[in-house]
Parts: structure tokens; C-alpha cells; sequence
């Protein structure tokens, strides 16, 4: 098997934040598929950094009365920690604001320009009058103006996926502040993607650089159409690094952070003596990156048209992966399963987060879900049940005679596990996880009958019988050690614990294939312990009071004042039981018409799902198009006794607040209720 030469990225995480659970699906997919690359003998680089610049680091940076360097500098810090203790090893970890970033930056921005494809408009930016300053997309929550669901960013749906810009979303909200954005016009510097569409076509739709389902993805959202341009310089005030030929601007974070990937590699070619150019430029090396599905769209087209005008090596291939989900759902910080990597540490032996998610993961795009039970009882049934179990039951009597001379008669047990290397492997190099464990674990369930049929307990008790002792013992800590070759990627802990035991440490994918023989047996340590399920709970308990803490802590961005109280005093207060009479619901907006002899009413076709529809007039006129409210999730009276009108029978009531004319806010419905629910 020839040596391959390989780059591996992970998307950056961004500074702003710290590293959590779901954040490390991630890492320690690309962190295994590395290991496994170099016990394979392979040179393979794994290159990651921090993504540093944007209006979320200045802004943080100034709550906190310290610069955008200190700022970064703490946090770069914290992500290494994390990342170290979760046996994720990067080969350099390095920073977008890099000296080394801002030269590649002005590089690919020459080539760029050089190309044709920059071109200057002006846009339409939304602007917090509160803040002072323009607002990135993260920065804006509103309603979809595609699909009309509510709460979303301003850059994509979560509900649709639509893509678009924050000034199209539909009553935006600043998040800095809670202000209602200005919309404010500058200049702004735009790639004209569409020149590379041809290109990114064949691209994208041949070869194996991306997984299928992706590709067709690209096809059918994106490709089948005019590819739009990319925005991508900001205005100041911006942290970032100043366009050169463009004073005052500078440039999004999304044209900088995958050049990171360059950088780091820059900085560690500089540390070891290495050309840059033989892993960015040619086709002497391999170039992976493993992103999440929220970020298709940067790494499958407007990074390739970047390499590719630039002079570079385009991906060998984009390994892209799901979201994780916590016993079923979205990660949640009011209910403890958005859970920080350190609250992990805290609690649980990262070993155990390894094995779960490599037991999860595959090559496809789906989602993958942690079991908060299945996470406990899968730990404890395969790593210490099964295979610690082996060496925790025989180690300690090989202790005093140490491996048999000759590898004794075991009835083809190692024969067969080393003859299923090469089909592991290619599980590990397609990153099927799922099927590596899966064909791992049958073997060790092939290997413990073998314990507990010969009962090595048993014959430490017979005089006689020790020289079988010793061979059982050596057949035994063999078929374990095979598992922890097999593991090695997964569980790098358990692979060194086993080379001290064993005086042999495991460096090489073959130390599978030839038993172990005639070496001493050192002092057995215990190697896993069980989960424990109240140190789950209590991870969980941790996470909950640390967001709870935050949140109390958080000063408030609102300062409301006290007009509108003041304007409408609270009512007498209602029992429980007055309340329970109203039947609000959750009813989606089907059709909505102007009624043009009403001076103040829309007309609205509501469905409570189903066939069941009603029909309210709502005087919401003077603050809505019709258009904006089809497909709207609302909050509907549904028992309010109907109303004879003159345009027609009114058949409920839409809930809004506000004092009235332009001023009115139909409430919002979150992602996930559906129509015909009850609002309790």
C-alpha cells in the first residue's frame, strides 16, 4: 500500500463562543479518520483554527471593556483546552487573524480582481440605530419571506431553507439591542459567482468530491438557476482586515475564514520547514474537509470558485455532516441537553462521547441523535462489558509469566479478526463509524466466549494447570489487543493503556495481523469505568443552572419604558377558570385579501388543519400586505362567538398587540407548533 499525502480541515469554530457537544460530532469525526489515516502509515496533516473577525467578536469585546485581541487570544486558548482533553490532536491550531491570513487574503483578492469577477453596488443594509452599527446576518431575527415562519436569521430559513438576504426578512428585530432595524444604503463589493457556474457545475456534479445527496442538493436549489453574487465586504465599524483597495472596508468573514485553512497550514509548513505550495498548489497532496450541512453552500461552491481563480488545489473531497440532536430533539439550554465541552469534562470520561458518536456517525448527512440512556448503556455493555472485559479478566494473571513463548491454538479467533482489517478499514476510510464498530464489537463478542469458556479464574486455582493458564491468558490479551488496534482511532487512550500493558505500543494499522508472544505483562490498570447514570443527570443539571446563571447574569439589550402600560393599564384579574373559557389556537394564514370598502380590515382564510377552516376580518390593514401573511403561523381565538359584518360573518380574532393603525404585531409562533394546537 503506497504513503498518500493529506490535509484535513474541520470548519472553524468561531470565537465568539465556547466548544460544546455539538460542536464536537465534528472534531472527533475528523479527528478519528485522521488517527486512522496515520496508523494506515499515510502523512496527514489535521489543520484547524479559530475563526476570529466580524461584528460578533467587537461587539462582545467591547461588553466586556477589553480589545478584539484579548478577546480572541482568551478564547483560543479555551478551544485548545477543550479540544486536548477530548484527545483531539491537531498537527497546528491557528487563528484567522493571522499575519499569514491577511498575505493569503491579498492574494486570492488580486487574483480575484484580476479575474473580472469584483464588482461595486450599493446595498441596502439593515442598520441598529441603537447599537451604531450595521448588522451581520447572525445579528437579525425575523419572519421568512419565502415560507413565512417566524423566528428565523438573515441568511437562511431553518424551516425551507431559503436563502436570502436580512433586508428581505419580514418585521426584523435587531438582537443587539431589540431595536427595529433601519434600513440604511452603502456600498459594497460583490463576486460575481455566476461567471463561474460552469465550472462549479461540472465540478460539483462529477468525481467523488462531494456525497451524492449533496451534489443533487446543489442541482436542484442552486444550480438549476443564475448563481446570485456574493456580498462580500462590510463596512466599517468591523473587526476584520481592511480591503487594500477599498479603504474603510473590509472583508466578510466568510472570504477570510476558509483561507484559515491556508494560513494554519502556513504556520505549520514555517515551524517544520515544509513547502507550502506542495500541499496547496498541485496535486502531490489529498485536501478533506469536514464541514457541517449549515455550511454546504460556502464549501461546496463559493470556495471551490475562490481555489479556482486563486491557482489552488480544489477539495479531494467535502465530508458533510448532520446536526446532533439530544434525546430526540434540538440541543436545549432550558432543559440541560445543550451541553458546554467542559460541563462534559466535569462529569463524564470524553472516551465514552468517542465511542457513542463513532458508533452514530456515517458517510451520509443525517442527523444524529445522543440517547441520553442508549449513551449509558451502550458504553457499559460494549466498551467495559466486552472489550475491556477481556483484559480486565486475564491481565492480572499473565502478570507473574508473561505472554506464552509460541501463540497457542485458539480455534481461528485471531486468524479471522485480522482477516476483516482490510474491510474495517475501508469502513474508517469511507467514514462509516457505524459499521467499523459494528464489525469490531461482533468480534469481541466472538472473543469472550472463548474467556468464559476456558475460566482462567478457575485454573489459576490449579497447580497443574498453569502452563494452560498462560496460554489462555495469551490468546485472550491478543484478541484484545487487536481490538484496541481496531480502536485506536476511536479510543487513543485505550490504545496507549494497551501498548503500556503489553510493552508494545500501537502505532501501525498491522500490529493486528502477527499475535504478540513472549513478552512480559505489566501491572493491569483499570482502563474504563462504567457510566454512571446519575453522572449524567447531574451533567444535565450542571448545563441547565449554567444557562439559567447566564441568562440572569446577561444585562438586559431592551430598557423598555413604560408608556404602553401606562396607555393601557392592566385588567382586573381573572380566575383560572375565566382564562380556560378562550380557546387560542395555532392557525396557519391559507389566504388574506384586501377588503377594499374597509378602511382598516384585511380579510383572512385561517386552517386549523385538516379541511377546517374559518374566516376572520382583522384589523390589521394599516400594518400588513396580504401577501406577507400567507403561509403565517397566528394565534387564533377560536371560540369567540361570531360576527355578523357588512363585508361578511367574522369567525374569531387573530391575536396582535399594539396600540393600533401601522402599529400592530400579530404574536409570533415558533418553529415546530402546527395548526389546530392549543396555546396553553
Amino acid at each position: 500500500m503506497s504513503s498518500r499525502k493529506i490535509l484535513v480541515t474541520a470548519a472553524l469554530p468561531y470565537a465568539n463562543g465556547q466548544i460544546h457537544i455539538g460542536h464536537l460530532v465534528e472534531y472527533l469525526q475528523t479527528d478519528i479518520w485522521v488517527r486512522f489515516q496515520k496508523l494506515r502509515g499515510h502523512r496527514c496533516l489535521y489543520i484547524c483554527a479559530d475563526d476570529t473577525h466580524g461584528t460578533a467578536i467587537m461587539i462582545s469585546a467591547k461588553k466586556e471593556g477589553i480589545s478584539e485581541e484579548a478577546f480572541i487570544a482568551r478564547t483560543h486558548g479555551e478551544h485548545q483546552q477543550d479540544f486536548a482533553q477530548f484527545d483531539i490532536e491537531f498537527d497546528n491550531y491557528g487563528s484567522t487573524n493571522s499575519p499569514e491570513n491577511r498575505e493569503l487574503c491579498g492574494e486570492f483578492w488580486t487574483q480575484i480582481r484580476q479575474a473580472g469577477l469584483v464588482k461595486e453596488k450599493d446595498v441596502e443594509q439593515l442598520f441598529d440605530p441603537e447599537a451604531n452599527t450595521f448588522l451581520a446576518d447572525r445579528f437579525v431575527r425575523g419572519t421568512c419571506p419565502k415560507c413565512a415562519s417566524p423566528n428565523q436569521p438573515g441568511d437562511n430559513c431553518s424551516a425551507c431553507g431559503a436563502h436570502y438576504t436580512p433586508i428581505e426578512l419580514i418585521d426584523p428585530v435587531s438582537t443587539l439591542s431589540g431595536a427595529t432595524p433601519e434600513v440604511r444604503s452603502e456600498k459594497h463589493l460583490f463576486i460575481e459567482l455566476e461567471k463561474l457556474h460552469g465550472f462549479l457545475d461540472e465540478w460539483t456534479q462529477s468525481g467523488a468530491h462531494l456525497q451524492p445527496e449533496v451534489a443533487n442538493y446543489l442541482k436542484g436549489h442552486f444550480l438549476h438557476e443564475p448563481l446570485r453574487d456574493w456580498d462580500i465586504s462590510r463596512p466599517a465599524p468591523y473587526f476584520g482586515f481592511e480591503i487594500p483597495d477599498f479603504p474603510g472596508h473590509y472583508w466578510y468573514v466568510w472570504f477570510d475564514a476558509p483561507i484559515g485553512y491556508m494560513a494554519s497550514t502556513k504556520q505549520w509548513c514555517a515551524k517544520h520547514g515544509e513547502s507550502f505550495d506542495d500541499w496547496w498548489r498541485g496535486d502531490t497532496a489529498e485536501i478533506h474537509h469536514f464541514i457541517g450541512k449549515d455550511i454546504t453552500y460556502f464549501h461546496t461552491l463559493f470556495w471551490p470558485g475562490m481555489l479556482k481563480t486563486a491557482g489552488f488545489a480544489l477539495p479531494t473531497k467535502v465530508h458533510i455532516h448532520g446536526f446532533l440532536t439530544v434525546d430526540g430533539a434540538k440541543m436545549s439550554k432550558s432543559v440541560g441537553t445543550f451541553v458546554a465541552a467542559r460541563t462534559y469534562l466535569d462529569h463524564l470520561d470524553p472516551a465514552y462521547l468517542r465511542y457513542y458518536y463513532a458508533s452514530k456517525l456515517t458517510p451520509r448527512v443525517d442527523d444524529l441523535d445522543l440517547n441520553l440512556e442508549e449513551f449509558a448503556t451502550k458504553v457499559n455493555a460494549d466498551l467495559v462489558g466486552k472489550v475491556v472485559n477481556l483484559a480486565s479478566r486475564t491481565a492480572r494473571f499473565a502478570g507473574a509469566t508473561g505472554l506464552s513463548e509460541t501463540y497457542p491454538e485458539d480455534g481461528g479467533l485471531f486468524a479471522h479478526a485480522a482477516a476483516q482489517s482490510e474491510e474495517i478499514a475501508a469502513a474508517y476510510e469511507a467514514c462509516d463509524y457505524n459499521k467499523a464498530m459494528r464489525m469490531i464489537l461482533a468480534l469481541a463478542d466472538r472473543a469472550n466466549p472463548y474467556v468464559e469458556t476456558k475460566q482462567p479464574w478457575t485454573l489459576k486455582k490449579d497447580p497443574d494447570k498453569q502452563g494452560e493458564l498462560q496460554d489462555v491468558c495469551t490468546v485472550a490479551l491478543n484478541l484484545f489487543r487487536q481490538l484496541a488496534v481496531y480502536l485506536a482511532p476511536v479510543l487513543p487512550r485505550l490504545a496507549r493503556q494497551t501498548g503500556e500493558l503489553l510493552g508494545d505500543p500501537i502505532v501501525r494499522w498491522d500490529q493486528a495481523q502477527t499475535p504478540l508472544v513472549g513478552t512480559p505483562v505489566g501491572k493491569f490498570e483499570h482502563m474504563l469505568q462504567r457510566v454512571e447514570p446519575k453522572k449524567v443527570e447531574a451533567m444535565i443539571e450542571a448545563s441547565k443552572e449554567e444557562a439559567a446563571a447566564a441568562e440572569a447574569a446577561a444585562p438586559s439589550a431592551h430598557n423598555d419604558s413604560d408608556e404602553a402600560l401606562q396607555a393601557e393599564p392592566l385588567a382586573d384579574e381573572c380566575t383560572f377558570d375565566d382564562f380556560t373559557k378562550v380557546d387560542l389556537r395555532v392557525a396557519r394564514v391559507v389566504a388574506a385579501e384586501q377588503v377594499p370598502e374597509a378602511r382598516k380590515l384585511l380579510k383572512l382564510t385561517l386552517s386549523l388543519g385538516g379541511d377546517e377552516r374559518r374566516t376572520v376580518f382583522a384589523g390589521i390593514k394599516a400594518a400588513y400586505e396580504p401577501e406577507q401573511l400567507v403561509g403565517r403561523l397566528v394565534v387564533f381565538v377560536a371560540n369567540l362567538a361570531p360576527r355578523q359584518m357588512k363585508f361578511g360573518l367574522s369567525e374569531g380574532m387573530v391575536v396582535a398587540a399594539g396600540p393600533g393603525g401601522a402599529d400592530v404585531f400579530l404574536l409570533n409562533v415558533d418553529e415546530g407548533a402546527v395548526p389546530g394546537q392549543r396555546v396553553h
